[in-house]
């Protein structure tokens, strides 16, 4: 299964539309299946690899060469891999980063994840964009067109599967790791950051609890580094055990696939607006929505890159953002309690929403931003300061 040889080894993706591509395998072989979408980031591909919000897909990759600054220990955003496949151009064989401590090959391969290289991403990519995302099989051992169209059109949808019990921990934790050196010198230009060697004491920061969907780590880094305390909790647990916690507030984080069939969040998330003060991320945005009343749909290919447009309706300023997501908050019909306050420029869909009476708001994209522009920063701190009025209070 993890032959070093597995680069010189025939491997095929096939779609349910019956387009297949002829390759050569990278890392793990074997058979998967998965919904095939892209990816437009020119970097950051070891946390494309490690985002749990790509569970259950086949990930391609618009940059042609990929691999050419290694993998790490540092820039993972979780234990492990949640995606199918993932797909490229070309490997560089070349991997050269001070930071560097292997190869994307040999990542691969030990995490057992399956690749594709040396197909033309491009002509993939845009016949995702004209006929939309669809269900795709990759394979090293079945080379039969026939079989893997047949196989591929089998394949289970996302649409109504509940992918966030594939990822989510399966206990509470407390989380006590900070920002890398960089990125808080960064974020300290206009915010506050509180580095652990401050000497606070855990019992006088604002406490901050977490509903864990698949969620990455740079977004607790973020919220322990300006001075909080951050427990992460399942992603099923009930508003009463997460009140008994006394948060200052409550922060949704990200996930895989459709958010309707979570209605165990939804009840949560609507028994806890009002209550105190919380910010949703990307899947945790969508169950803001659809526990106020909204609805939410698959977008055609969806949002996937680290140079997504988004226009904030309220300064009229444009924040690059990087976004990981496939379902979107429906325009239509919109609860009155909600208001739209980002949109994505490239489609003019909800971005951003906030509550008219309650402190609660979430965002599409993702500010944490690992890796991509850090354009949207300011959000956390839009967070912070509703944590420490509630922690003061």
């Amino acid at each position: 299964m993890t032959d070093s040889n597995n680069r010189s080894r025939p491997a095929k993706l096939a779609l349910a539309d019956g387009t297949v591509y002829l390759g050569r395998s990278l890392g793990a072989c074997g058979e998967v299946t998965g919904e095939v979408v892209f990816n437009t980031s020119m970097t950051g591909y070891q946390e494309i690899l490690t985002d749990p919000s790509y569970c259950g897909q086949i990930v391609t990759m618009t940059y042609p060469e990929i691999g050419n600054y290694g993998v790490n220990s540092i820039d993972v955003e979780r234990h492990g891999t949640a995606l199918s496949g993932f797909v490229i151009r070309n490997e560089s064989r070349i991997h050269s980063n001070y930071r560097s401590e292997g190869t994307l090959n040999d990542y691969l391969q030990q995490h057992n994840v399956m690749g594709l290289m040396g197909i033309d991403t491009r002509s993939l990519v845009r016949r995702i964009r004209s006929v939309g995302a669809m269900q795709g099989i990759l394979s090293t051992d079945d080379l039969d067109d026939a079989s893997l169209i047949a196989k591929a059109k089998a394949a289970p949808s996302l649409v109504g599967r509940d992918l966030v019990k594939e990822v989510m921990p399966s206990q509470q934790e407390m989380w006590t790791t900070e920002l890398d050196e960089w990125t808080a010198i960064e974020c300290a230009h206009g915010a506050k950051i509180v580095s652990n060697a401050d000497g606070l004491a855990d019992a006088d920061r604002p406490h901050v609890v977490c509903m864990d969907f698949g969620m990455k780590w740079n977004i607790p880094r973020h919220l322990r580094s300006r001075g909080n305390r951050v427990t992460i909790v399942p992603g099923n647990t009930s508003a009463e055990e997460i009140l008994r916690l006394q948060p200052a507030g409550v922060f949704l984080s990200n996930g895989p696939g459709d958010p309707e069939p979570l209605t165990y969040a939804q009840q949560t998330i609507s028994e806890l607006i009002g209550k105190v003060p919380v910010f949703g991320i990307c899947l945790g945005h969508q169950l803001i929505a659809l526990a106020c009343g909204a609805k939410t749909f698959k977008l055609k290919f969806g949002h996937r890159g680290a140079n997504q447009p988004v226009l904030n309706l309220k300064t009229e300023k444009v924040e690059i953002t990087t976004q990981n997501h496939g379902f979107a908050v429906d325009d239509q019909d919109l609860p009155e309690c909600l208001e739209v306050t980002h949109r994505h420029l490239n489609d003019d869909t909800i971005a951003g929403i906030r509550h008219r009476t309650a402190n609660v708001f979430g965002v599409q994209y993702h500010p944490e931003a690992a890796a991509g522009p850090h354009d949207s920063h300011y959000l956390f701190e839009q967070f912070q300061q509703q944590l420490t009025a509630t922690a003061n209070a």
